[in-house]
């Protein structure tokens, strides 16, 4: 998978960006990411990870965790 890392100046609407790109074709998924606040990225991520347990969804927590050890 590749990806496409777009910097944003500060008084743009990052949620209305999103938007705009997942509009376009070929795009699967947009997501933002503040590298200023890294605490509130990782709550996401421990919130996901929660709600895939509860669910049962145990195949795509385990594709995640992966991913995160193969980047590494």
């Amino acid at each position: 998978m590749k990806y496409l890392k777009i910097n944003i100046e500060e008084n743009a609407d990052p949620e209305v960006l999103k938007n705009i790109v997942l509009q376009l074709k070929g795009v699967a998924s947009a997501e933002i990411v503040d590298d200023e606040n890294p605490q509130s990225e990782l709550k996401k991520a421990f919130a996901k990870t929660k709600e895939q347990l509860k669910t049962g969804d145990y195949e795509t927590l385990v594709n995640d965790i992966f991913d995160i050890i193969i980047k590494k």
